[in-house]
């Protein structure tokens, strides 16, 4: 055994000491700072239980939120009051407020994936991922009064049948069938976000893409379904230009740090 053997050092009593020596004795000492309190003796408490009070931005906007929505279904109601056809048009107007917010939902979804997303500070990113849920919400909420008023409007002859089922529907079969199964895929991207963090990514990752395939078959649906595409052609190219020219830019300006950290991420 060499004099510079780490077991010799580690076998040799320290001086002044007795009893065996212990595997620690003769390797030096590091300095632990321990936390030091400001007020006295006792140590600094996090409390884990506050909650930060909602600031007067956050409750300002939610009052102009609910006053702006309040008046918009004020107005919209007494505009189609006696309107015979005012479940078809109502029908509609939901149907293409679902259609934006879910424009507004894959927007938000490709920014949280795109490769200059931390380049972005505004907002932040938990921000960006409360506005990804919100929208989907809310998309829910407009998707279900389009089918429940549509379904039951004996004049847009869908009937629950043709709003659940393909090629059930005795108004234009093809172009409902197109937002029945949009209807399916966008359940099914949110069932895998809702799993996002409790499953593997490889599991998960790869079914939430479908929420790309729902928009473009929502997209379908709006354009061969609605007898005011004419007029709403213009809304109709403007957000489908928006949603491809992102798409495309979140695959181009990729780089191969992004390659691997995307492939890491579907394989966690």
């Amino acid at each position: 055994m060499s004099i510079d053997d780490p077991r010799r050092l580690m076998s040799r009593p320290r001086r002044g000491r007795t009893g065996p020596a212990t595997p620690h004795q003769g390797l030096p000492r590091l300095a632990v700072p321990t936390p030091r309190s400001t007020t006295g003796g006792e140590r600094p408490r996090l409390d884990l239980g506050t909650r930060r009070p909602a600031s007067w931005r956050t409750i300002a906007l939610i009052a102009v939120s609910t006053g702006l929505s309040g008046w918009l279904a004020g107005t919209a109601a007494q505009s189609v009051a006696g309107d015979k056809n005012a479940p078809w048009i109502l029908g509609r107007a939901s149907g293409i407020c679902a259609y934006l917010l879910m424009v507004a939902l894959v927007v938000f979804g490709l920014v949280l994936s795109h490769p200059w997303r931390t380049k972005w500070r505004r907002p932040a990113t938990i921000v960006r991922i409360r506005i990804h849920v919100s929208l989907a919400v809310f998309t829910l909420a407009f998707l279900v009064l389009h089918i429940v008023v549509l379904a039951t409007d004996d004049y847009a002859k869908v009937g629950w049948a043709g709003a659940f089922l393909p090629m059930a529907s005795q108004y234009r079969p093809v172009p409902v069938t197109l937002g029945v199964i949009a209807t399916y895929a966008g359940i099914l991207a949110g069932i895998t976000a809702s799993a996002a963090g409790r499953w593997a990514g490889k599991v998960w990752w790869p079914i939430h893409k479908v929420s790309a395939l729902s928009l473009v078959l929502a997209w379908l649906h709006g354009v061969y379904t609605g007898i005011d595409t004419r007029t709403l052609g213009w809304l109709y190219a403007v957000t489908a230009v928006g949603v491809v020219v992102l798409a495309a830019s979140r695959y181009v300006v990729r780089t191969p740090a992004d390659l691997v950290a995307e492939y890491t991420q579907e394989v966690a």
